[in-house]
């Protein structure tokens, strides 16, 4: 049985909507979507740079579900081995590119946008030479491992006159859209005092460095805060609409361990914020954990589980009445990669262009020198 929350309710709830979107103009990161325009007249022709377990079993199957975007090319290391699923997709088999002749995408007009699906240190690479083959760039998070590669890779893309987005799909659903309307909804919520997310996952017990490109410092960047962490600290950012302006962490390695021999298992970390909002990040690759919580003067606002690809839930509690947010499920990538070809098509500005993977970067990178230096770090 759904209840009626006193304070919730459709007028209080369309207030503070709009505020959060009149305010999209002096916060990071937008409550709403990108601005409507008109459909694109074909299908945008994607690229998939990166054949893995992700591309496989979600972006491929999300982008026929698109309604603006098509599958045109692959980029693999083993081009016989995915010759089959190309065709599965529609991709004739002169499209499959390897990582040899990955600038000849240039000579190609049916690829429009390149998705970047790759570990974590190939994708400054990989970015910046679709962006000189004149392509648009999609780009899986973390943005990369280091700042100046961030910066690179914008610079890249604004140089070539491309867009460059960075693939924090939940920006793209409804569920999460809601969510930041409710959190920053002062009639629902009051101020925002804390924001606790966890997001982790166990890893397998014959993964190592060597076969798992997560657990190998030079390709992810650091454990389980660089991967999983990505998620509850966009949680607490896109809630908030507030950015930290410090960074204390601790970490917790299993000892002599090689699965853990060149980063962290766990993490938890504490943020500050000017408004005197704290947030709080736990992160593992020993456990599982996938929820977070919103504290307000008058409301707590739960999501568990934060970051599934289906199933994805939040309830809101006041005075003691707990209410579901209802919403109609969509596909995660295909709604993220509409929404792009929509923004290429218009040429409007999109949610998370590469300034929001920078600004992550450089938060994820202070928590990592802050749990080795033991020291709270400022963030300018």
């Amino acid at each position: 049985m759904q209840t009626t929350i006193p304070g919730f309710s459709r007028r209080s709830f369309l207030t503070g909507a709009a505020a959060a979107i009149a305010a999209t103009a002096l916060r990071p990161i937008s409550a709403r979507a990108a601005a409507p325009g008109a459909a694109p007249s074909k299908k945008l022709g994607f690229a998939i740079v990166g054949i893995g377990t992700l591309s496989k079993g979600q972006i491929l199957p999300g982008i026929m579900q698109a309604k603006y975007c098509k599958p045109v090319a692959i980029v693999t290391g083993h081009p016989d081995q995915n010759k089959a699923l190309a065709g599965q997709y529609g991709i004739d088999s002169k499209n499959i590119y390897t990582y040899d002749n990955y600038d000849d995408i240039s000579k190609n007009p049916d690829i429009d946008v390149v998705y970047i699906v790759l570990p974590n240190d190939m994708h400054p690479e990989y970015t910046i030479r679709a962006a000189k083959a004149g392509k648009h760039v999609l780009c899986e998070k973390p943005m990369a491992t280091k700042v100046a590669d961030c910066e690179a890779m914008i610079a890249a893309c604004k140089t070539a006159g491309k867009q460059l987005m960075i693939a924090y799909r939940q920006q793209y659903e409804p569920l999460t859209r809601q969510c930041i309307q409710v959190a920053r909804d002062q009639n629902t919520m009051g101020k925002l005092l804390e924001i606790t997310a966890e997001a982790g996952f166990a890893v397998g017990a014959r993964s190592t460095p060597d076969n798992y490109w997560r657990l190998n410092k030079k390709q992810a960047g650091g454990g389980s805060i660089m991967d999983m962490g990505i998620y509850a600290l966009q949680a607490i950012r896109y809630l908030s609409g507030e950015e930290p302006i410090s960074v204390s962490a601790v970490s917790f390695t299993p000892p002599n361990n090689p699965q853990f021999s060149q980063v962290e298992q766990t993490m938890n970390v504490q943020l500050a914020f000017a408004s005197g909002m704290l947030g709080s990040i736990l992160t593992s690759y020993g456990f599982g954990c996938n929820r977070a919580r919103a504290n307000g003067e008058r409301a707590v606002l739960d999501l568990e589980p934060l970051q599934q690809y289906t199933g994805n839930q939040a309830y809101v509690t006041q005075r003691r009445q707990r209410q579901q947010l209802t919403y109609t499920p969509v596909h995660h990538f295909a709604n993220e990669m509409d929404e792009f070809a929509l923004a290429i098509t218009n040429n409007k500005p999109i949610m998370t262009p590469g300034e929001e993977g920078l600004r992550d970067m450089k938060i994820l990178l202070a928590a990592l020198e802050s749990a080795s230096s033991g020291k709270t770090i400022k963030l300018a």
